[in-house]
């Protein structure tokens, strides 16, 4: 099992959400580069990101800080948060990018999510925000009122090969991950799932990795120094 270590951005700086809530915000870093350099400096070779701002306002605000991260580090960078037209995936794919996160864009304009797919292939992951089983969308803050398994059906119909799944009511909350929710979508689908959301220790990162997941995804725990990032990448291999 792969190991992605997060850095979600907001105005620059490095921060997390409690549950996806915008009011319930820690600042961890206003340098995130340094933060994807300790990532790489423990054996990371994979980072996660997430435009906050982008999430919920469908913009790139963040742009030049994820452009320094996949110019001044040696990690597989994948960007998630408000990627809705061709013109922003080519974009992050012209400053260094390696994947593209697609959420919002992948519930609500399927014609664009078809062209990216048919354009980028594998370098399109879809994220999947679940919130009392339906996608959540707009940076959590609405449902679309689409059925989780049945949107990750379709996906796998669609040609998606790599999906980000967050159970959104453990992001944050330090409580351990959702790991029945991973074994049902593992059973379910042939698709590359990624586990996101309440990863919160070593037990959590070994139960993930005995399920044959494609990867999980490590933020608060390694900022409260819960989860050595170390340590983790060694227990996932």
């Amino acid at each position: 099992m792969l190991l992605f270590p997060a850095i979600d951005l907001y105005e620059g700086k490095a921060v997390r959400l409690l549950k996806g809530d915008y009011a319930n915000m820690t600042v961890y870093s206003d340098r995130p580069l340094e933060i994807a350099r300790d990532f790489e400096a423990a054996g990371a070779k994979y980072i996660h990101m997430v435009d906050l701002e982008g999430a919920r306002d469908g913009s790139t605000p963040n742009l030049l800080t994820v452009a320094e991260v996949a110019e001044k580090t040696d990690l597989f960078v994948e960007i998630g948060g408000g990627i809705r037209n061709m013109e922003t995936v080519e974009r992050y794919f012209s400053v260094g990018v390696d994947r593209v996160i697609l959420g919002t864009a992948a519930v609500t304009d399927e014609r664009f999510l078809k062209e990216a797919l048919d354009r980028y292939g594998e370098r399109i992951a879809v994220g999947v925000d679940i919130k009392d089983g339906a996608v959540a969308i707009r940076g959590w803050t609405e449902s679309s009122g689409v059925d989780a398994f049945a949107f990750c059906e379709k996906m796998q119909k669609m040609g998606v090969r790599t999906l980000i799944c967050t159970d959104i009511s453990k992001d944050g909350a330090m409580m351990g991950t959702n790991r029945e929710l991973y074994r049902m979508l593992s059973e379910r689908f042939s698709l590359q799932i990624v586990a996101s959301g309440g990863v919160s220790d070593i037990d959590d990162v070994t139960a993930l990795s005995d399920l044959g997941l494609y990867g999980a995804i490590i933020g608060k725990a390694y900022y409260t120094g819960a989860i050595d990032l170390r340590q983790a990448i060694e227990v996932a291999k």
